[in-house]
């Protein structure tokens, strides 16, 4: 058996260092949850002891290529014996590694009375502070290891994590700090507060009742990696290819880049063109305005974005339809629409959840009779919707037919996600519909009528 070792670099670092609790990553592809399957098997030889390694819930421990795969080729070279249905590995020994998730809030109450010597958290930004300081109440040892905490992440400039490392961060570009990974800082908490000092005797004088931990940050990334980027070399692609936000923070290890105006679309991305390729697949998706045009000050708009694919795999949005009516004009603008657009062009629409929505589609399939009618329950948060359509635009491998809705299409592009979304949603909606020939074909189609 070949030897098994951490990477020379941030992973070496964050497997021998010295501190109570360490997080490592910030970024995609630095190998941080090998590095924490590594982690407790320095110990797997002591009698007593136990690790167990945390994601926010079951389903990710076994998700395909994750935690529990990736352990079962690296355990079972060591003498290890799985039992699944416990979610854990026992070693000659005795001592046992085990997965384990924390759903809901109140989960972290199942570990009342557990003493864990090692505990480990993968994508420590999915749990809550409250869950995080809980458990660290159960890292308790008498097997002769001083308990310590692991853990992993990505950024994320809204969580908890995020005020928690923000010593290691730059706080103007959301970097991290090069000569400050992998030092240690003391840290102690009083009610809601942490409290942090470079001095472990300073910080305990200063709070006799409290036991300073100690606590790092380790940053890595995909080029940290090398093993991952000779494996598999369209990785680093697959990240350059995210749009923006995502490729700041999972490339780029930024924690303080949020969605802002700008962020997923720019002006300059857009090139107008006189028309789209004759042949190309096209179709035209609805957003439904979720309020009627008497409702409010500035309510949602009905948006029909028509988009084409050529098949050089080009995108160009032909037009867009826009405005505000009373459910029975939406209706009537839609088939107007659909048949000005004619049999060629796919209508899409998106499913409400529910029996209400299988009501409309049954309805919208009678009233556009002759169309290839597509209608599927949105996926994700709005973000997450458009980010597939915003690393494109940005490729440069979206153009705009000429036409007088141009300027409002751009206007709500630069400044998504802020304000109206409409046009947004509608153009990212038809691109998922266009990208993906088989889903567009056998997914959920009312059918030709």
């Amino acid at each position: 058996m070949s030897a098994i070792r951490a990477l020379p670099g941030p992973q070496e670092a964050f497997l021998s260092s010295p501190a109570d609790i360490a997080i490592y990553g910030g970024a995609a592809g630095g190998g941080k949850s090998f590095a924490l399957l590594l982690e407790p098997l320095r110990h797997i030889a002591r009698k007593g002891f136990g690790a167990v390694i945390f994601r926010r819930n079951a389903k990710q421990v076994r998700n395909e290529g994750g935690l529990w795969d990736e352990a079962a080729t690296l355990y079972a070279a060591l003498g290890g014996r799985p039992r699944e249905s416990q979610l854990e590995w026992i070693f000659p020994a005795g001592t046992r590694i085990g997965f384990a998730h924390l759903e809901h809030e109140r989960s972290k109450y199942d570990w009342q009375g557990a003493q864990v010597p090692l505990i480990g958290f993968d994508e420590l930004t999915h749990f809550s502070e409250s869950q995080f300081f809980y458990m660290l109440s159960r890292n308790r040892s008498t097997c002769g290891v001083r308990p310590y905490v692991r853990a992993t992440c990505n950024p994320d400039a809204d969580s908890w994590v995020a005020r928690l490392i923000d010593w290691w961060i730059d706080q103007r570009s959301g970097r991290p700090i090069a000569e400050r990974a992998g030092r240690l800082r003391w840290l102690i908490r009083s009610g809601r507060d942490l409290i942090f000092d470079d001095d472990r005797e300073r910080l305990k004088a200063a709070h006799a009742d409290s036991q300073p931990k100690s606590l790092t940050f380790i940053p890595a990334s995909v080029h940290d990696n090398p093993v991952l980027l000779a494996a598999d070399p369209g990785y680093l692609a697959n990240l350059n290819a995210l749009d923006l936000v995502e490729r700041e923070r999972l490339l780029g290890g930024n924690w303080k880049v949020r969605p802002a105006g700008g962020h997923y679309f720019r002006r300059g991305y857009f090139p107008i063109v006189d028309a789209a390729p004759a042949e190309a697949r096209r179709c035209r998706h609805w957003d439904l305005a979720a309020t009627l045009a008497s409702e409010g000050r500035d309510p949602d708009w009905t948006v029909g974005c028509r988009m084409a694919r050529s098949a050089d795999g080009r995108f160009f949005v032909e037009h867009i339809e826009r405005f505000r009516g009373t459910p029975g004009q939406v209706e009537q603008a839609i088939r107007n629409t659909a048949q000005a657009d004619g049999p060629a062009v796919t209508v899409s629409l998106p499913q409400d959840p529910g029996q209400a929505g299988k009501a409309q589609a049954r309805a919208f399939a009678r009233l556009l009779a002759g169309h290839v009618l597509r209608i599927a329950p949105e996926q994700g948060t709005k973000l997450a919707r458009a980010a597939p359509f915003s690393a494109q635009c940005e490729a440069g491998n979206v153009a705009l037919v000429r036409g007088t809705w141009n300027e409002a299409l751009l206007t709500e592009l630069e400044s998504f996600p802020l304000g109206h979304d409409d046009q947004v949603d509608a153009a990212a909606g038809a691109f998922a519909t266009l990208v993906d020939a088989t889903q567009a074909a056998q997914g959920p189609i009312v059918g030709l009528y």
